[in-house]
C-alpha cells in the first residue's frame, strides 16, 4: 500500500459540497482506506494501491465532479515524493510567515514535462526553482505590500488551471499527517 495526498484546487471550505467530510466521503466510496483531511483548503491523505498519479487524479475527479459537482483539478503526490521535496529544503535561510509566503505550486502529473521559469517574475515574487521530481514551481511571495503578486495570474496563465498552490507550512502538515498514519 502507498500512502498518497491529493491536493484539490477551488475547495472553499464555506461551500457545504466542499466540507472535510463530503470530500473525505468520496475519498472512502472510491475505496481508499486511512483517510483523513488537513486543514480545510483540499488536502485530503489516503492509502491505495500503487497506481500512477495520473490514474488517481482522474479517477478522484471524476468522483469529486460526479458526487459533489467540484469541477476544480486534482493533483495527486505520493510520500516519498513529499517527504524529499521537504527533504531537500529548497527555502533554507527562509522562514513562512505573514509578510513572506513560501509556496509550492504543484502541476498535474506529468502534464506540462517542460516548464520555464518566467522571464520578468514579479517584483513581489522571488522564483526558488523549479523542482522536477516533485513537479513543483516554488517560490517567496512578499505579502509585507498591499499590492497582490502577479506571480499567481502569470502561473495559470501560462500554464492553466492544472496546477495548484500550497504554502510549504502546507506542505510541511500535509507531509506530518501522511506519516502519522503509517
Amino acid at each position: 500500500m502507498t500512502r498518497y495526498a491529493a491536493l484539490l484546487r477551488g475547495i472553499m471550505p464555506s461551500n457545504p459540497n466542499m466540507s472535510n467530510e463530503k470530500l473525505r466521503g468520496v475519498f472512502t466510496g472510491l475505496g481508499f482506506d486511512s483517510v483523513s483531511s488537513v486543514l480545510s483548503s483540499g488536502n485530503i491523505v489516503f492509502t491505495a494501491d500503487p497506481t500512477p498519479g495520473a490514474e488517481l487524479e482522474d479517477r478522484i475527479q471524476e468522483a469529486l465532479s460526479a458526487e459533489l459537482g467540484i469541477p476544480g483539478g486534482t493533483i495527486i503526490r505520493d510520500h516519498a515524493e513529499l517527504r524529499a521535496l521537504l527533504d531537500r529544503d529548497p527555502f533554507a535561510g527562509y522562514t513562512h510567515c505573514r509578510e513572506t509566503y513560501l509556496i509550492a505550486t504543484f502541476f498535474k502529473d506529468a502534464a506540462h514535462p517542460k516548464v520555464e521559469l518566467p522571464d520578468g517574475p514579479d517584483p513581489l515574487t522571488t522564483v526558488v526553482g523549479y523542482d522536477e521530481p516533485a513537479r513543483a514551481f516554488l517560490a517567496i511571495i512578499d505579502n509585507s505590500s498591499p499590492k497582490t503578486p502577479n506571480f499567481m495570474a502569470w502561473l495559470e496563465r501560462t500554464y492553466g488551471k492544472d496546477i495548484t498552490t500550497r504554502t510549504w507550512l502546507t506542505m510541511q502538515r500535509v507531509v506530518k499527517k501522511m506519516e502519522s498514519a503509517k
